[in-house]
């Protein structure tokens, strides 16, 4: 069995705050951080939609809920690095809130539930900031803006607001067994959906009209929150990587774009996948989507603890071209002559994936969008992928008119492409096919069941 792979069971334990919490603190010391401090973070402020009464939709702040597990809002938390104390702070009880919202969670209520030492009302952490337990720390690790007015560090020495972020968006990259667990929970229900869109698809009018059928059936499953905005994306909406209206009618086009995933417990799924609406590739639809699923295919085989990611992003390039070449999109030259022109950008501009977690694209990846080499400016992930992170693998091909053009007017890049072959594949739209990878010391682990065989997805759309 995985790991965490049967995560209704991992899931009855409590999210690791406490862990996670020494993991900071070990990477700030080793990073020249105070061993004798504390860290200090804030949850999200409750507030009002502007110029409205009611309540904005609330999102917890990842950096708090990493080393807290708690998703209420106006709390606090504070680590002391020595005594490897976890102590939280929530809202005490506000009299004309409770005719509203009835009582809020006691702390008797909040130690049993979370992963923490101490917990206390927010009206006493001041107190504990100023008592003898934190006081006598000689640093105090905080996040910069995210530090309240009414909060007071004067008895600590030493503010230091340089590293604490660091070191979660550091420490976040490795999973924990609860961390997996999630989000392969959250992949099992986004399939769900993925899987009633498929099977809806065929009688559907409108994109919308799917949207709605994937969001049921996170919903009904107690999976409230969207990790993104859903893509679903007919014909050539698909070729957009951001599409996000999804008002378009369903009429002739050949193929539907979804990509679309929620969230558990604030921990994020990601999974794209294409299929035709009807139930019948066209001849060039079939032939990119057997690309692009080589493509992920053989990028997924390739990757194990340590591996370069930038290697793996060059390696679904080269397939993409071989695959380019073999339709007669790309002609005029060698595949090592088309690679080195980076004429495969056109199709395939985006990188291969990104770590997941709490966020869907997640910390630690270290990306240069500065980079002048067009195959990896928007690379998520730069460097050696360790195990026990999560990678999305998200190779596509699209055919945006608005980014293949200039390469048709540049003769550098023009002499690679067959203008005339290409004309037939516009009505494609995009293909992305995308699953969500934990990195094992030997190899991975698929976490996302979603179908994306040919014969599979035709046998759901067909019914």
């Amino acid at each position: 069995m995985g790991i965490a792979e049967n995560y209704d069971e991992v899931l009855k334990g409590k999210y690791p705050a406490k862990e996670h919490a020494k993991k900071v603190a070990e990477w700030l010391i080793a990073n020249g951080g105070d061993k004798t401090g504390t860290i200090y973070l804030e949850a999200q402020k409750s507030r009002l939609i502007e110029d409205n009464d009611g309540e904005a939709p609330f999102r917890q702040r990842r950096f708090f809920y990493y080393l807290s597990g708690c998703n209420l809002p106006d709390s606090y938390l504070t680590y002391n690095i020595p005594t490897e104390t976890l102590n939280l702070f929530i809202p005490p009880v506000e009299p004309d809130e409770v005719i509203w919202s009835g009582l809020p969670m006691s702390p008797s209520e909040a130690k049993a539930k979370y992963d923490v030492d101490n917990v206390q009302t927010t009206s006493d952490l001041n107190a504990h900031l100023a008592s003898s337990d934190a006081s006598s720390q000689t640093t105090i690790f905080a996040i910069p803006d995210q530090i309240s007015d009414s909060t007071s560090f004067l008895p600590f020495k030493t503010t230091n607001l340089d590293l604490l972020k660091r070191a979660i968006e550091t420490c976040r990259v490795v999973k924990t067994d609860y961390e997996i667990a999630l989000i392969r929970k959250a992949n099992a229900i986004s399939t769900v959906g993925h899987v009633n869109v498929m099977k809806a698809a065929s009688a559907a009018n409108s994109e919308a009209e799917l949207e709605a059928v994937f969001l049921k059936a996170c919903v009904e499953r107690n999976a409230k929150n969207q990790a993104y905005h859903s893509i679903v994306a007919a014909g050539e909406n698909g070729a957009t990587l951001h599409y996000v209206r999804n008002d378009e009618p369903i009429t002739n086009q050949n193929l539907l774009l979804l990509d679309a995933g929620c969230e558990v417990d604030n921990y994020a799924s990601d999974i794209t996948r294409a299929f035709p609406l009807k139930g019948s590739f066209t001849e060039e639809s079939r032939g990119i989507y057997e690309i692009v699923l080589d493509m992920q295919k053989q990028c997924i085989a390739a990757l194990k603890a340590g591996i370069l990611w930038d290697s793996i992003h060059e390696l679904a390039h080269q397939i993409a071209i071989n695959g380019l070449l073999k339709l007669g999109i790309l002609r005029g030259g060698s595949a090592d002559d088309i690679f080195k022109a980076r004429t495969s950008v056109a199709f395939f501009p985006h990188g291969l994936g990104h770590y997941l977690g709490m966020d869907t694209h997640d910390t630690g990846g270290n990306p240069n969008y500065a980079d002048k080499d067009s195959m990896f400016r928007y690379l998520r992930v730069r460097g050696n992928v360790p195990a026990r992170s999560v990678v999305t693998v998200e190779p596509g091909l699209y055919f945006c008119r608005f980014i293949i053009e200039p390469y048709l007017k540049d003769p550098e890049q023009a002499k690679y492409i067959d203008q005339s072959v290409l004309e037939k594949y516009w009505a494609v739209g995009g293909v992305r096919i995308e699953d969500n990878i934990l990195v094992t010391d030997s190899g991975y682990e698929n976490l996302t069941p979603t179908p994306k065989e040919i014969d599979d997805v035709l046998k759901l759309v067909k019914g």
